[in-house]
């Protein structure tokens, strides 16, 4: 609760209203005496007893019994009933008399009434408000018993028929909340909820109507409301079957506007509604009457059933209803009708409303303009005397003004809140005035300011970083993307333009590089660019605008070269020579996934155009290897036979995965055997087997003679080996010296780490068992696999004499050398 205090002066004004509040006014104003002024709330239900307590009002304000009693409280209303009295010796507010909360307020929501507490030496007058609970004490009603149609036998299923809704002066839950039809067999109910929250009725034909076998059908239509316990209220429908009648009336408009004043006299012609049936005869005759109408409504306008007009019955009092809504409907001979809404706005009539001049008016300030700065000068006057001639005056919310008053009937517009030209650029700053009379006038005027700019943003790009993907072998000049920059500020302010920044990337000026439209911020490629030189690079770009000083924003733009598929790939190994004959050997007991050799290729483009696969093109034998897809390795798809071929050629495509695609091609020399000379002895010519046939018993007999040198050789030097060997474990096992573990040159791990290198070979210790033949990748020779080296055993001997010497210098070998 809060107690507002006013001073009344001698300059308070007179106003025409009650004697008895005129009395107190002017005692108020000639003694400049207090005026404590309080506020009260309470609710009670409707229909409350007499007696009944409403609320400990001395509790509520704080006031004292005894002051309630000396000051001689009692309770003032303006006009109308008094409904509470006071208990002085109590401090209680009290129900007088009966409160119909229909009869207070009808169909408002929420209802409530106010009056006034006074007390006297000195003067305080506290204002307490009551709001009227509403109860169910009105069932539903309808605003005939029964009502009649006439329906036609032809009329098709699903036709509407409006029906009078009912009316229940309760509000709320109370109200009317459902319908029910009873029967259903020829006719559904349908229920639309209105935009002021009626209920409207119609009946809906769901099965065919038959004259002949049934002219009359009666329905009960039942409105029930809300409340607890619930009240219902229904309506009987006679139904009379028609024959046939091929149209029904239809209005012209479904909804009309009219108005009236509230002074008009009885008889006045409000407005006129209209309908048309192509029928001809008593079936094209249209009738027209309310169809649904409130019990005031009908009190106050009539309707002429021929030609449609609406004219006033009694007088009309804006301050009892505002607004009438009346359904009419149209009617033909034949029974088909249709219904409009008719909706009259009783307007109030005010002699003056209040008028607003513009003394100054500034339409355009900077938004660096300070708080406080007068915009315009209000001067607002009305005609009219007493309260109807005392205004109040203000502007919409939620922009940076407010009103200030000046002087009498003078106001001054100004801001209030720092402006800024980028949020809102300019207001529409409407001037509300009204009067205090009853009802009040009001007047308004808009005044447009606009915002002048001031250079405060910077460029914004639209990004905080671009990138873009530019294929190399480009044409100089293509444009590789666009950055884009927004400025908020107008005009000079906002004018961009876009800047390279000064930078080298890799010893080159990035000029050199790209080049940017100063206006458009278009980037376009000033060279050609190779993948494999540069993958991607970085720069900034600055956005500059034309403001006094200039603002700028810079952004870094990435652009990265994709690779485009312009190299092929390149073997490795094997290597592709034209000297010496090169073979792989496979033994014949090599079981199935023995691994042959493996060709190893790269490709220096990157992505799937460095993907790689392996096939082969053309092989002896295709039912005895084959090669991986992936990763090159030539294995034997079957166990080898004594039926397989001693030579076979192998051709293997390496394909990237470009588009479109490159490829290389590495010719292998297989070798099926167990045995060297039988390798010599194939492999003596591989490459030109077709040439030299006239000479092929020479070649035969060389190649027996050699394989049988090469046999007796290998013999003897492992005959040499073994007895060495012997001697050198007699000596070992002899002496005291430490092992030192030798590993021979042949099988020497280079230990090539990082990507692969440009030369391989395989040094191989083979047996006849393919599960314990080994391989070693080696970057030494790198020419052919199958390398016949006669240096070598004279090697390895030296090279265990040397072993010898350094652990026993005395030994028998030491001596001989």
């Amino acid at each position: 609760m809060v107690d507002v205090r006013l001073r009344i002066s001698r300059h308070c004004r007179m106003t025409p209203s009650h004697l008895k509040w005129q009395t107190v006014l002017f005692i108020f104003c000639v003694y400049g005496m207090e005026l404590v002024f309080g506020q009260a709330r309470y609710s009670i239900p409707e229909e409350t007893p007499d007696g009944s307590f409403v609320g400990n009002i001395a509790n509520d304000l704080g006031i004292e019994i005894s002051r309630l009693i000396s000051g001689k409280a009692r309770v003032v209303t303006k006009g109308g009933r008094q409904y509470v009295e006071l208990s002085r010796d109590k401090g209680t507010l009290e129900v007088k008399e009966r409160i119909d909360r229909e009869e207070l307020c009808k169909q408002t929501t929420p209802c409530s009434f106010s009056f006034d507490l006074i007390m006297e030496n000195p003067i305080e007058l506290h204002r307490v408000f009551v709001e009227v609970q509403d109860i169910n004490d009105n069932a539903p009603k309808f605003p005939k018993g029964t009502a009649s149609l006439q329906i036609s036998e032809n009329t098709e299923i699903g036709t509407q028929f409006h029906l009078d809704r009912a009316v229940d002066l309760d509000v709320g839950i109370n109200g009317i909340k459902n319908y029910s039809l009873s029967p259903t067999d020829h006719f559904k109910l349908k229920i639309n909820n209105e935009a002021d929250g009626n209920k409207h009725v119609e009946l809906i034909l769901q099965r065919a109507l038959d004259r002949e076998e049934r002219d009359e059908i009666k329905l009960v239509l039942t409105a029930y409301d809300g409340g607890s316990p619930k009240k219902s209220g229904s309506m009987q429908i006679h139904i009379s079957v028609l024959d046939a009648n091929d149209n029904a009336p239809v209005c012209k408009q479904s909804v009309y506007k009219a108005e009236v004043k509230e002074n008009s006299q009885a008889g006045t012609v409000v407005t006129a509604v209209s309908a048309s049936d192509v029928d001809q005869g008593l079936n094209g005759q249209v009738s027209y009457s309310f169809a649904q109408a409130t019990e005031e409504a009908r009190s106050v306008f009539k309707i002429n059933s021929e030609t449609g007009t609406i004219t006033t019955v009694n007088s009309l009092d804006y301050e009892m209803e505002k607004m009438y809504q009346l359904n009419i409907k149209a009617m033909d001979k034949g029974g088909l009708k249709d219904t409009c809404k008719v909706i009259i706005d009783v307007i109030d009539e005010n002699d003056n409303s209040p008028s607003i001049q513009l003394m100054s008016f500034s339409n355009v300030i900077a938004e660096n303009s300070p708080i406080g700065t007068t915009v315009a000068v209000i001067n607002v006057e009305d005609a009219d005397s007493g309260i109807n001639g005392i205004v109040q005056c203000k502007i919409n919310e939620n922009i940076p003004f407010k009103i200030e008053s000046s002087l009498t009937d003078y106001y001054a517009l100004i801001t209030d809140e720092t402006l800024d030209r980028e949020n809102i650029a300019e207001y529409n700053i409407t001037i509300y005035v009204s009067d205090q009379g009853s009802p009040a006038r009001y007047s308004n005027k808009t005044l447009n300011v606009k915002i002048s700019d001031v250079n405060d943003n910077p460029p914004v790009f639209s990004s905080e970083e671009y990138k873009a993907i530019l294929s190399e072998n480009n044409s100089p000049g293509v444009s590789v993307l666009k950055v884009e920059a927004r400025d908020d500020d107008s005009g000079p302010n906002a004018r961009l333009s876009f800047l390279l920044e000064d930078k080298n990337i890799h010893g080159n000026p990035v000029s050199s590089l790209v080049l940017v439209n100063s206006e458009s911020g278009v980037i376009s490629a000033a060279k050609v660019f190779d993948y494999e030189q540069m993958k991607s690079f970085s720069f900034n770009v600055t956005a500059r605008d034309g403001g006094s000083p200039p603002l700028s924003s810079e952004v870094t733009v990435t652009i990265v070269v994709q690779d485009q598929n312009d190299n092929a790939p390149q073997v490795l190994y094997p290597v592709q020579t034209g000297g010496a004959v090169v073979a792989e050997i496979v033994p014949r007991s090599a079981d199935v996934g023995y691994l042959v050799t493996k060709v190893v290729a790269v490709d220096v483009d990157s992505g799937q155009n460095a993907w790689l696969s392996y096939k082969l093109q053309k092989v002896t034998d295709r039912a005895l290897f084959e090669v991986g897809a992936q990763n090159g390795e030539i294995r034997t798809v079957r166990q080898v036979t004594d039926k397989d071929a001693v030579k076979q050629k192998l051709t293997v495509v390496v394909e990237d995965n470009g588009q479109p695609s490159r490829s290389a091609v590495v010719n292998i020399n297989v070798a099926v055997a167990d045995t060297f000379p039988e390798v010599l002895s194939e492999f003596t010519d591989f490459t030109h087997t077709k040439q030299y046939n006239d000479d092929l018993t020479f070649y035969l007999v060389l190649a027996l003679a050699a394989v049988s040198f090469l046999f007796i050789t290998t013999l003897l030097v492992i005959i040499s080996v073994k007895i060495y060997r012997w001697r050198q474990s007699r000596i070992f096992y002899q002496s005291n010296l430490p092992v030192i573990p030798y590993y021979p040159p042949g099988y020497t791990d280079t230990g090539v780490t990082g990507t692969l290198p440009h030369m391989y070979n395989y040094d191989a210790c083979m047996t006849t068992d393919s599960r314990k033949t080994d391989y070693k990748y080696s970057t030494i020779g790198g020419q052919s696999v199958l390398m016949m080296d006669p240096s070598f055993t004279e090697t390895m001997q030296r090279a265990m004499r040397e072993r010898v010497l350094q652990q026993d210098p005395e030994s028998p070998e030491a001596v001989r050398n």
